[in-house]
């Protein structure tokens, strides 16, 4: 596939390119962010920086405005664009974009959510970004793709044939025999505008290290949706290269456009060797990764607590702390000794630095024995079905 890349103003380089060539664009240009982002490489050897400063957001809509036109001017008649944003400028954006292309151009605003670690911000966290899709012509490019149905619908009701009677209502239709008529094997469900695909975290393959790196898949599944095999796409902002790699991959010609030497050199050496990291996430879905013991939390119903999934020792944090301390909390499984679970629970929590760990014992009498073998720090409750036991030893 025939990959070029351009170093310089995008505006001053697609004006050399010919009309209507161009299937496809994607741009992530600046954000109006107001700052200046760098990042260092995984081998901290090299900086990616640029900046995001504006005099105003007059001179931020302008610089924008000078380049829609000429996209727009190099987009095929079926060609679509790709407009990622975050919420600094989107209200801009979208402006822009329903004044060269039109309103009636407008196809969907998607909206790209992920999960990122807290801040301390006084404000909601933000978790999602915005790709505002729109097309040149009425007829243009569209491949369907469909997700699997969420758990909660009724498959089995979707795979029977519907009707109207003769009251306008929607019933199942029967056969002669009075059986339901099959509606067919579907698909599934058409895929939505809110997509959820996972962020790039710091260990991923495929980081390299440019601060506004987006993942291989976001990019491929926009080149999928309105694209197909030998077609062109440009990104005229490409950055690292992502949009390249995505199109290599999917086997798609691609032209890429960067002021910076050092996103030039590096979509090169990206490009030379395409990586995507395979996301577990998407593999396996969110279901794969809850696995906390249901029974266990359920004995600490009545306290505000945060399950713990993927961890050995510890079931829960309780959502009140000590002095700042997280409080860890495991329960005791009945096949292991108040020791081995106490052992658990301090190895899984001692980095935590807390005063406190909270076993709860569900074999009485399991952990006298031991004395002072259990940590310091592990602190030993009953559950209610030991309580009980005692009561009833007692005679009450």
């Amino acid at each position: 596939m025939s990959i070029r890349l351009f170093q310089g103003d995008c505006l001053d380089i697609m004006r050399n390119f010919e009309a209507n060539s161009v299937n496809l664009v994607y741009l992530d240009p600046p954000f109006f962010t107001q700052k200046s982002h760098s990042l260092l490489t995984r081998d901290r050897k090299q900086e990616f920086s640029f900046k995001d400063i504006w005099s105003s957001h007059i001179e931020y809509a302008s610089f924008l405005f000078e380049r829609l036109r000429e996209i727009k001017r190099v987009l095929h008649p079926a060609g679509s664009v790709f407009f990622h944003c975050d919420r600094h400028a989107s209200h801009i954006v979208r402006l822009l974009l329903d004044e060269v292309f039109g309103p009636e151009r407008f196809q969907s605003e998607i909206i790209w959510h992920y999960k990122r670690w807290s801040n301390s911000q006084k404000n909601l966290l933000p978790a999602h970004q915005t790709i505002y899709y729109y097309t040149k012509s009425d007829e243009y490019t569209f491949n369907v793709f469909y997700e699997d149905y969420s758990a909660s619908t009724n498959v089995d009701q979707i795979l029977q044939r519907r009707k109207r009677d003769e009251d306008g209502k929607s019933v199942y239709e029967l056969d002669e025999n009075g059986n339901f008529v099959p509606n067919g094997v579907k698909k599934g469900v058409p895929l939505s505008d809110v997509w959820r695909l996972p962020y790039l975290n710091p260990k991923a393959k495929e980081r390299v290290g440019y601060p506004t790196q987006k993942p291989v898949n976001l990019l491929q599944r926009i080149i999928e949706i309105a694209s197909n095999e030998n077609d062109l796409i440009l990104d005229p902002f490409c950055g690292s290269g992502t949009t390249l790699v995505a199109a290599k991959l999917l086997n798609r010609q691609a032209i890429g456009i960067d002021i910076s030497d050092d996103a030039i050199e590096l979509s090169l050496r990206r490009i030379e060797d395409p990586v995507k990291s395979e996301s577990n996430l998407l593999r396996t879905g969110e279901e794969a990764y809850k696995n906390a013991d249901e029974e266990s939390l359920a004995l600490l119903r009545g306290l505000e607590f945060i399950p713990v999934h993927r961890n050995q020792g510890i079931d829960a944090f309780l959502k009140k702390d000590i002095n700042g301390f997280v409080i860890p909390v495991r329960v005791q499984r009945l096949d292991e000794t108040i020791l081995e679970a106490a052992n658990k629970l301090y190895k899984a929590a001692k980095t935590k630095n807390t005063p406190v760990m909270l076993l709860i014992a569900l074999q009485e009498g399991g952990y006298f024995p031991f004395g002072n073998e259990l940590p310091p720090e592990v602190v030993v409750i009953d559950s209610p079905s030991v309580l009980i036991s005692k009561l009833l030893a007692n005679g009450v």
